[in-house]
């Protein structure tokens, strides 16, 4: 009896020195296969051009596919279930922005923002500009709020997604300005940005890196940018702190980083996020960013899950304070 045990002992051990050496391996060996990248926005937005950037260098480094995959809708919710609900193994990541923390607290999501998701690292911020359809007459921020108060409730303005940063922005854009504007929500950066360059709607706060290009061609017009300077894409356009508005919205900002399913082993988030902060620390890519009116920004996952973390219980407080403003979130 006691042999026996012995020897059932014995097989159990060794079966789990085999398995604990497979997954050790498996995880020295990361990434053997294609990865997939999810973004919840259609193509053509930062995010995805994030995605695209940062997957293009690991895929390079690793010798490996890293595939983007756009799943938008619901406010980013449908492609953040995806991820969610995949295997823990590195082999689904997602490239988030200051929605993932966002989003919930507006539309009942199947997951939780914190709990289901391991930070990795971030990888850029950036700053939002006022823009305007060609069609709406002012060309500086003081009379457009002067004409948008002549004119309440008339005036429209995108969002790439239900609950998302922008549409939060634009929110206490109209509280601060003391305008009325009407939400219209669209599946991504890129088909918001299209709509205002087809004259759906009249205006959108739009990211430095996917407004700039419509600025410059002038197919849209710019009022002011968010933050503490001017955007080199931007050199014209002045902060909204210059515009006339010093305490609007200069210290919040989009923020792009990458985080996988809950439980991915922590050998292949920390391989991933060291591979991420060196490529952040080589000039050209840091470039590559800088030329999309973003910020190069890196952390550890631990630092990444404090950010997400204080993101979120600012959204919380904020959402608040709007609501007893009478702001009204209805989806």
């Amino acid at each position: 009896m006691i042999r026996t045990f012995a020897v059932v002992t014995r097989s159990l051990c060794s079966a789990a020195l085999i398995a604990f050496a497979t997954c050790a391996s498996a995880q020295q060996d990361y990434p053997n296969k294609p990865v997939r990248i999810v973004s919840g926005y259609a193509a053509g937005g930062t995010t995805s051009l994030v995605a695209r950037l940062i997957g293009q260098k690991l895929g390079d480094g690793w010798g490996q596919q890293f595939i983007i995959d756009n799943r938008p809708g619901g406010g980013t919710i449908i492609g953040t279930e995806i991820v969610a609900k995949s295997p823990p193994d590195g082999y689904t990541l997602m490239l988030v922005d200051s929605v993932h923390v966002l989003a919930p607290l507006f539309i009942k999501a199947p997951y939780d923002p914190i709990k289901d998701f391991a930070p990795v690292a971030t990888v850029a911020g950036t700053e939002l500009v006022l823009v305007l359809h060609p069609s709406v007459p002012p060309s500086n921020l003081k009379d457009f709020i002067a004409y948008a108060k002549s004119k309440p409730g008339t005036l429209n303005y995108a969002t790439p997604a239900l609950g998302g940063a922008q549409h939060l922005t634009t929110e206490i854009f109209n509280i601060d300005a003391g305008i009325q504007t009407q939400h219209i929500p669209y599946k991504g950066a890129g088909p918001a940005l299209i709509g205002l360059v087809a004259g759906e709607v009249d205006m959108y706060f739009a990211t430095t890196a996917t407004g700039a290009p419509y600025v410059k061609s002038g197919k849209i017009k710019a009022l002011a940018i968010t933050g503490k300077k001017r955007s080199p894409l931007l050199p014209a356009v002045p902060t909204f702190a210059e515009a006339g508005m010093p305490d609007f919205y200069t210290q919040r900002r989009a923020g792009y980083g990458i985080v996988a399913p809950a439980r991915t082993p922590k050998p292949i988030i920390d391989k991933l996020s060291a591979e991420i902060a060196k490529y952040l620390a080589q000039p050209e890519f840091r470039e590559s960013l800088l030329t999309l009116g973003l910020d190069p920004a890196t952390s550890s996952p631990s630092e990444y899950s404090d950010i997400l973390k204080a993101q979120l219980a600012w959204n919380i407080q904020t959402i608040e304070t709007l609501k007893k403003k009478g702001v009204k979130f209805e989806f």
